[in-house]
């Protein structure tokens, strides 16, 4: 079935284009470049995996409770839409939520993997193109693997947010090399490791967590290259140029924060987009879960040196100004170790149902 009989609305735009600007870059050094560059390739290089094997797709999944969301998460419990809601509501509620949020996540992948391949076209330094080079298998990888659960599991998809959309167009039209890093790899790349990790640590159904676990293994590597290469550049900037990329993170948080309400699916529930809004915006858990969703970002844009005033008011508007003393490093050691930690429990569970099924033949021919 083609994707586009899945959409629950059809894309504006069938094929999106955003047209090139910037220099394609060449460096003709070969010999050395930064250690830690250098050290982060080796482990892009020594981590690949095959979503088809290391992921059991075997597994079921309900498509009316795909994450096994409480009703008190949803945006409409407590409200009168919600007592008018069968079971049969909620359960495609929930359907449509969880179809929603992994468009976004399937979207947010491909705008990835194109500003890793945008990065490797136009950095200067080739120590930093052979790690983007390795960023952009990960992102089609994870575009694969996202696609693959709505297709398979879900069977719908929403079409990609339009503050998202925005963000993605204006990170690829700007011509300094540096905006892929800051506009992918800090903020969306920042926020949607944030969504992936409170879905993962919250959800008791086997599947989506690990998809989403894996993948956190791989974003973690990708937000600390971007933390590198941008806090080295970021030290040789004017004050100008600097307070040009705090304007574009302002603006892009602004935009990443009023697209994760997710008023398209309320829409397609009959709910007027204004009440949709009004209904999202006195949320609890929306602004709890809102709030935790930066926890990623400022703490990233902090450490690569974009802090000036301006940046700080608006953190502070958006009640996440407190999260810049996040401890980033720790957070990424963590998603890495769960990862490794649910391939230890599924190779014990594999191996011990080996070793049943040989222990069960060999008593089946003993008694024979």
């Amino acid at each position: 079935m083609s994707t586009h009989d899945l959409y629950v609305k059809a894309p504006q735009e069938p094929l999106w284009q955003v047209p090139a600007s910037g220099a394609a870059r060449f460096s003709w050094e070969y010999d050395d470049g930064r250690d830690r560059l250098l050290a982060l390739y080796q482990k892009g290089k020594d981590k690949q995996w095959d979503g088809a094997t290391r992921i059991d797709w075997d597994l079921e999944v309900d498509p009316y409770d795909p994450l096994g969301t409480p009703d008190e998460a949803m945006t409409l419990y407590g409200t009168p839409h919600w007592a008018k809601m069968t079971d049969r509501d909620k359960g495609e509620l929930r359907l449509h939520y969880t179809s929603w949020q992994f468009s976004q996540f399937l979207h947010g992948e491909q705008g990835a993997m194109v500003c890793a391949a945008r990065i490797v076209e136009s950095v200067p330094d080739l120590d930093a193109k052979f790690y983007s080079a390795t960023q952009t298998m990960d992102e089609a990888r994870h575009a694969e693997i996202y696609g693959r659960f709505l297709h398979e599991k879900l069977g719908m998809l929403y079409p990609v947010n339009g503050n998202l959309q925005a963000l993605l167009g204006d990170t690829l039209r700007d011509s300094r090399w540096d905006m892929p890093y800051l506009g992918m790899q800090v903020l969306i790349e920042g926020l949607a490791l944030a969504a992936f990790g409170m879905i993962r640590d919250t959800t008791d159904k086997p599947l989506p967590k690990q998809i989403l676990a894996y993948v956190m293994q791989d974003e973690a590597r990708h937000v600390a290259f971007g933390r590198m290469a941008l806090r080295d550049y970021y030290r040789q900037l004017s004050d100008a140029e600097l307070k040009e990329r705090e304007e574009f993170v302002i603006e892009g948080c602004y935009l990443m924060r009023d697209r994760l309400r997710g008023v398209e699916v309320l829409e397609n529930f009959g709910i007027p987009k204004k009440e949709a809004e009004q209904l999202s915006e006195e949320s609890e858990f929306l602004h709890l879960f809102r709030k935790l969703l930066f926890s990623r970002i400022v703490p990233c844009v902090k450490d690569i040196g974009l802090w000036g005033e301006r940046l700080q008011k608006a953190y502070v508007d958006m009640g996440v100004f407190d999260l810049g003393d996040s401890n980033l490093d720790l957070l990424m050691a963590q998603d890495e170790e769960i990862a490794e930690q649910l391939d230890k429990e599924r190779f014990a569970a594999e191996e011990a149902a080996r070793v049943a099924e040989v222990e069960g033949a060999i008593e089946a021919g003993a008694s024979s």
